[in-house]
């Protein structure tokens, strides 16, 4: 199986072949001694080293072609990020941060096209530095939004970043409250996406938004809970600056350079049947040279018991989190539920509670690690289509579904049957109408034939 080391040594041979050598920017080639951004690289290709390789070739000219590394807020057009047609808040289901699109607020042909391309090349750069690389989701807000706002050289350039300059970057493309006189130019930009990207597009309204992002993390205006009204906040570089690494100082550890934290496992939590118990664990070892305080964190509190749910941890030390299914949860309900991980540094473990709180309350996103782990529950524990599990009958949870599931079925044949009298019952009045209508116009014309007689 190809691996980063795999990746760096085709790209530096290729760096040692070229004559004369490409004048490629410091810190693209310093990333491209990064572990974790190899790793992006190699998953954007399916794990074809070749092809990564030449991928992180072509985002090392394209970089340098465009300025990439230059790019900051001194040289962009400020009065358009002010306006707020871009820019990032709340998190999908998966915690993966949103970039924002109000499509309302922009109107084809009005601004000048290749500052808003600069303007995109410094959101995408500020969140991957602020994110650590982690994915975010584009969210097209097209509420309100019409032909005019329609860009499609503006959605070019959007699918191009994520397709070819920023690998393994895309979480979800979410498309909310689209119009349906746009419907035929979401089929063009379909055809624009590769087969993987199609997947993750979400078409939602205020009713399904709920299932891609929480009503806490959804802004009001979408119907959700969170009264964020946009203000531009410059970016403080120095706070993510990343750091210089290469593979000797890696070797085979989960860790990530410049991370805080390291989990095992990494992404996934294992819960285990143990009696009528069902629970999991992970353990969080402190890989800072500072103590560091963490906060664990669900999609679903009311389903979980998380023991520790915060705590410190001094330089090297390590903590196991046990998570149990509280009891009555049904687990169909929970294979989707995320968890995650926040870090901050602190100056020793024995800090007060109320100066943990303002540690935490002063911090903002760019000073935090965050770490995010999905649940894999054990298969037999859920139920599919039958309402047993195990040998074992329903509890009360599974009994409800189940007689919910029977009641949508009923209901469901209810109304069909209602339908089919309904036109039984039209077919039978129109008849008995035809009827009537043939009978009095056949004794219509049988009096008019009697009067005809007696007038002979």
């Amino acid at each position: 199986m190809a691996t980063p080391a795999d990746v760096r040594a085709i790209f530096e041979a290729r760096l040692k072949e070229t004559s004369p050598p490409p004048d490629f920017h410091p810190l693209d080639l310093e990333r491209a001694k990064d572990e974790k951004y190899l790793k992006r690289v190699l998953q954007h290709m399916d794990k074809d080293a070749k092809e990564a390789a030449n991928m992180l070739w072509d985002i090392c000219v394209w970089r340098k072609s465009v300025g990439a590394n230059d790019i900051n807020e001194s040289n962009i057009r400020l009065d358009y990020v002010k306006e707020g047609v871009f820019f990032t808040h709340g998190r999908d289901i998966d915690g993966s941060l949103l970039l924002i699109f109000k499509a309302k607020m922009h109107v084809k042909g009005q601004k000048d096209y290749e500052e808003i391309k600069k303007i995109l090349i410094y959101w995408f750069d500020r969140v991957e530095r602020e994110e650590g690389g982690k994915r975010i989701t584009l969210f097209l807000d097209m509420e309100g939004s019409g032909l005019g706002n329609m860009d499609m050289e503006l959605v070019k350039y959007l699918i191009t970043l994520f397709k070819l300059y920023y690998p393994y970057f895309l979480n979800y493309i979410v498309i909310y409250q689209m119009p349906w006189v746009l419907s035929a130019a979401f089929k063009v930009v379909k055809t624009l996406l590769p087969a993987k990207a199609v997947e993750r597009m979400k078409f939602v309204t205020k009713d399904t938004l709920k299932d891609v992002v929480a009503p806490e993390q959804a802004l009001v205006s979408w119907g959700g809970k969170d009264n964020y009204v946009f203000e531009f906040i410059p970016e403080n570089r120095s706070e993510h600056t990343p750091k210089k690494v290469t593979f000797a100082e890696q070797g085979d550890s989960q860790h990530s350079p410049g991370e805080m934290l390291r989990l095992v496992p990494n992404d996934t939590i294992v819960f285990k049947t143990e009696g009528d118990e069902i629970s999991g664990q992970f353990t969080i070892t402190n890989m800072d040279d500072s103590a560091v305080s963490f906060k664990i964190r669900t999609t679903a509190p009311e389903k979980f018991r998380v023991r520790p749910s915060s705590g410190t941890l001094a330089s090297g030390a390590s903590q196991t989190v046990l998570i149990v299914v509280q009891p009555g949860i049904h687990l169909r309900t929970v294979t989707k539920d995320r968890f995650l991980v926040m870090s901050i540094q602190i100056p020793k473990t024995d800090v007060t509670p109320k100066e943990l709180t303002e540690i935490w309350q002063s911090s903002t996103g760019s000073k935090t690690d965050e770490y995010r782990l999905k649940c894999q529950f054990p298969e037999k524990d859920i139920p599919k289509n039958g309402n047993i599990v195990e040998g074992k009958s329903l509890d009360k949870s599974d009994s409800a579904t189940s007689a919910l599931s029977n009641l949508e079925k009923n209901y469901a044949k209810l109304h069909r049957d209602l339908k089919q009298l309904k036109l039984l019952q039209f077919v039978t009045l129109t008849m008995t109408v035809l009827v009537a209508v043939l009978g009095y116009l056949l004794y219509e014309n049988m009096v008019e034939e009697n009067r005809y007689c007696e007038r002979m």
